[in-house]
């Protein structure tokens, strides 16, 4: 990572990701497949997956067996299906070699069992041996029903397994198959397939492999944004009062700090125009350290004059002191009791009239008429989408993991749910593309 403060000029330094080595062999995936009804997705997840170029190896748990008969697999990926530890006589050791013989690992659908199972260091079946015996990136999509994937235990394991570096694709809500609703719903396959797509180009063991890079032919994220210059304004703004007191808001800048980290990921140059946090930004992005609105303004437009694309997350105060004060107002002086105001510049209109055929997506943080607030900031803003989300929801919005967020565009409303920040800053991405 590398900051620049406010002063020095911006896009002096923006870093550019270099390009993948080519080589023979294609990136790899073990994709373990656990007993829950939504393993028949696994097999579109597994197909998708081949299209982009990866090769496919299957493990199931017994249960999953129940389900889909490994048969399937082994016809889409033309390879053996591992099942038992002792299936293979010529392979004492499956778990092993399961281990070592791909790039990424992915657990799709990952019900409560192997999630648990994986965060208190269980191996009793070939699917959990081979997680504990693997050193390679893992991704997990959950899968389950709704009581049980809120559980307090589940909720528990699923932060161990962060904590220790696995990515959570988080599960999308709506009807399950038990007949609640709520979240647990397996993430949409190819919304998991763009998260595997992604930790593969991450990994430098599977740089070997050639990528298509930038945009797919349909306008989705593939696994790179390379050639793409992406601004992302993050965190509240700061307008001074006096030296100890100032105007601001409640945001964190964890939103705008995981759109810079997954677009960094998928391979853009990323500059994160970033108000006073204590989030730390993720490496290798330029970061331009603001307070002020007025500073992010600047630092933003300069950084946009040679981007592609901008997104404004922060959260903008909207008024300042007139007269900020050079010492320490007093209790009950008149300056602080009858403080005059003025209006911050509008960094979204004012972007979003400069931005010509670029792309500009904002935010609308709403704690009522939330959709119908955001179709209205968007014409008033002139930006190309607004990502709105609801902050008076418990668990959602500022300095939350969780988002209740719509993608309000000119084409219409999608309702994306409740959604992890992380998950959240894909999807963003994805769709600000498909523009």
């Amino acid at each position: 990572m590398r900051e620049r403060d406010a002063s020095v000029p911006a896009g002096a330094d923006i870093a550019v990701m270099s390009g993948s080595a080519q080589g023979p062999h294609a990136p790899a995936i073990l994709l373990c497949v656990t007993g829950c009804i939504a393993a028949y997705k696994s097999c579109e997840i597994a197909r998708l997956l081949q299209k982009r170029g990866v090769d496919v190896t299957v493990a199931m748990s017994e249960h999953a067996t129940r389900l889909v008969d490994p048969l399937t697999f082994r016809a889409l990926t033309r390879r053996p299906v591992a099942v038992g530890l002792f299936d293979d006589p010529s392979d004492p050791i499956k778990h092993i070699s399961l281990a070592q013989a791909a790039d990424v690992v992915l657990v799709a659908p990952a019900t409560a069992n192997i999630i648990a199972k994986m965060a208190h260091g269980i191996a009793d079946d070939l699917i959990s041996t081979t997680l504990l015996a693997t050193a390679l990136p893992i991704l997990i999509a959950p899968a389950m029903n709704v009581n049980m994937w809120r559980a307090a235990a589940t909720q528990a394991n699923i932060e161990v397994l962060r904590a220790r570096g696995a990515q959570i694709i988080s599960p999308d809500a709506g009807y399950l198959a038990c007949g609640d609703i709520g979240e647990g719903r397996l993430a949409d396959p190819c919304d998991i397939v763009e998260r595997v797509m992604a930790a593969l180009g991450s990994k430098d063991a599977t740089e070997r492999a050639p990528r298509s890079r930038g945009k797919g032919t349909d306008g989705s994220v593939s696994d790179s944004l390379a050639g793409e210059r992406i601004v992302i304004t993050a965190g509240p703004t700061y307008e001074p009062i006096d030296p100890v007191r100032f105007i601001g808001n409640r945001s964190s800048g964890k939103m705008g700090v995981e759109l810079a980290r997954a677009a960094y990921e998928l391979g853009a140059e990323v500059t994160l125009v970033l108000g006073p946090t204590t989030i730390a930004p993720p490496e290798g992005v330029c970061v331009e350290r603001v307070e002020t609105a007025e500073q992010m303004l600047r630092c933003a437009r300069s950084a946009f004059a040679d981007a592609t694309a901008l997104i404004c997350a922060a959260a903008v105060s909207d008024y300042a002191a007139a007269e900020p004060a050079a010492h320490k107002l007093k209790k009950g002086t008149e300056s602080l009791e009858s403080l005059r105001l003025v209006r911050t510049p509008d960094i979204l209109a004012q972007l979003s009239a400069e931005k010509g055929e670029r792309r500009v997506i904002g935010f609308a943080a709403e704690t009522e008429r939330v959709v119908d607030n955001a179709r209205e900031k968007l014409q008033r803003k002139g930006c190309d989408a607004i990502v709105a989300n609801d902050v008076a929801l418990a668990g959602s919005g500022f300095n939350q993991d969780m988002d209740r967020a719509w993608w309000v565009g000119r084409a219409g409303v999608c309702d994306l749910g409740f959604i992890e920040k992380r998950d959240l800053a894909f999807e963003i991405l994805r769709r600000a593309y498909q523009l």
